[in-house]
């Protein structure tokens, strides 16, 4: 089974909004096309920053179907109330030809229940045996997979090949220690922002899958340059790779909060792209407190990256 779809820096993609609060699948297309141009590997499309619980299923395969339709690279989220659901989304996305899975797990009903999250993560990787497909762990969806669970389910399923982690370092750790490094085969994929140094340089991950990186996507990349040359042992590059990062921190400390598309959705306004201006809800918006602390966060950040981007150290990396 292929890996090299998790590998990279990968944006989850937000779904931008038509002035009737509908999905705008053309817009969707238009910002994958322009993320992969800067340099993305492939897209995430529909995670927790695409709105899946906001979304009918119809709408996610139609994403789904526009984006692949305009030959992007694209990784299905299988997000779901009920894994009848799960496995629709998974068997249309081999249908239609994307590229990778994230299985996310059961939510609402028995969530915390080991042996019906077995159940409903067969079921999604039988739907789709012929796509790569990674475990979305989060402390959101309330179910932590083990090692012993993900060795079980890849025993029988070859297709899951990977593990996103979307919990704090510690979480990241545990993964790289007791999951990603017992396998050579098996990847590590970082799903926070918060710990892209900690997971390139001290977790071994393949690649992340990024929500600040929608908005800043040539700044994001450069940091996973960075991290990826920090792991090698380049020392300038460690430096400049942890300045960076930190100079991110609040910016990228909203992927990890329930506001996380609202923010990320109003900072990609404040770039000019005037098509995230909507949510699905109308009353899902922004305190105009919190609108003025991102601004001044996103603002304070370009100041400093334009001229910390010309750092010797820095201008190396982005000559790798």
């Amino acid at each position: 089974m292929d890996s090299t779809i998790f590998t990279g820096c990968i944006p989850a993609l937000m779904t931008p909004c038509k002035a009737d609060r509908t999905p705008d699948f053309d817009a969707l297309v238009s910002k994958a096309r322009e993320l992969v141009a800067a340099g993305m590997s492939a897209v995430v499309y529909c995670g927790s920053m695409g709105d899946w619980p906001l979304l009918t299923d119809a709408e996610r395969m139609q994403g789904v179907e526009a984006l692949v339709n305009a030959g992007i690279k694209v990784i299905v989220g299988t997000g779901a109330i009920n894994t009848k659901s799960a496995v629709a989304l998974a068997a249309h996305a081999q249908k239609v030809g994307a590229k990778g899975l994230m299985v996310i797990p059961r939510v609402l009903s028995r969530g915390p229940v080991i042996a019906a999250q077995k159940a409903h993560f067969e079921a999604i990787l039988a739907a789709a045996p012929d796509l790569p497909a990674v475990i979305y762990n989060s402390p959101y969806y309330g179910f932590a997979t083990r090692a012993d669970l993900f060795f079980a389910l890849r025993a029988k399923h070859p297709n899951l090949i990977g593990f996103k982690e979307f919990g704090g370092a510690d979480d990241m750790t545990y993964a790289a220690q007791a999951i990603t490094s017992r396998d050579d085969e098996v990847s590590l994929m970082i799903g926070v922002d918060t710990c892209v140094f900690h997971g390139f340089v001290n977790c071994g991950a393949a690649g992340a899958i990024t929500g600040i990186g929608n908005v800043l996507p040539a700044e994001v990349l450069h940091l996973c340059a960075l991290c990826e040359a920090a792991a090698t042992g380049d020392v300038d590059a460690r430096v400049r790779a942890q300045e960076l990062e930190a100079a991110l921190a609040v910016l990228s400390a909203v992927d990890a909060g329930p506001d996380l598309v609202l923010y990320f959705k109003y900072m990609m306004v404040l770039k000019g792209d005037a098509e995230y201006t909507l949510h699905f809800n109308e009353t899902d918006v922004l305190s105009d407190s919190q609108k003025g602390f991102i601004a001044k966060q996103l603002a304070l950040f370009d100041t400093w990256y334009a001229s910390w981007s010309k750092l010797p150290g820095a201008v190396q990396a982005c000559k790798r």
